[in-house]
């Protein structure tokens, strides 16, 4: 948990945004945002859900298509980033934001908001980090190795909702894991 962070668990309030994002490479300098899933969660269970494919503006690269299966064409109607931006800030300012990795998802959202004029910065936690520290022993820390081992079954994965619906139930065990 960061450090000045409580968890709000009597009260129905979300205090957690759980996200997941799909994009078109590794950098979010010279990359885009295909696909968001947000997941509330209030330290007890996830409140509300919500995901949305994003038109990048850019092309997808096979490869990525190959392993999302976002394409082109699926992305083509799609809102950009910079139509959703102001709900997306309003969403997750306020909020712990937490993702499996999440320098990776906060760069790319972080980014992206800048650019559309939202200075965005809230506490993150990293599941990744959390699972090493709670859950020792494991040879993978990969979202879907971890949840193959703890038994959490992913459905779609390397899309931004069945991803961020494994991470939330991860975040939900290693609450009930974590004593401090």
């Amino acid at each position: 948990m960061p450090k000045g962070v409580k968890s709000q668990s009597s009260s129905n309030k979300p205090v957690y945004a759980i996200v997941d994002i799909e994009t078109t490479g590794g950098s979010a300098s010279n990359s885009r945002i295909t696909e968001i899933a947000i997941l509330w969660h209030n330290g007890t269970e996830v409140t509300d859900r919500w995901s949305s494919l994003v038109n990048p503006e850019m092309d997808i690269p096979l490869h990525i298509t190959a392993l999302t299966g976002i394409s082109n064409e699926m992305v083509e109607q799609a809102p950009t980033f910079e139509e959703l931006a102001p709900q997306i800030f309003e969403w997750l300012n306020h909020k712990v934001f937490i993702a499996h990795n999440v320098n990776f998802d906060y760069s790319f959202i972080k980014t992206q908001l800048a650019a559309c004029g939202f200075f965005w910065d809230v506490p993150k936690l990293c599941t990744v980090r959390l699972s090493r520290k709670l859950l020792p022993g494991f040879n993978s820390y990969s979202l879907g190795k971890l949840c193959t081992n703890i038994g959490v079954t992913i459905t779609d994965r390397h899309r931004a909702l069945g991803d961020a619906e494994a991470t939330a139930q991860l975040f939900s065990l290693l609450l009930l894991k974590d004593e401090q």
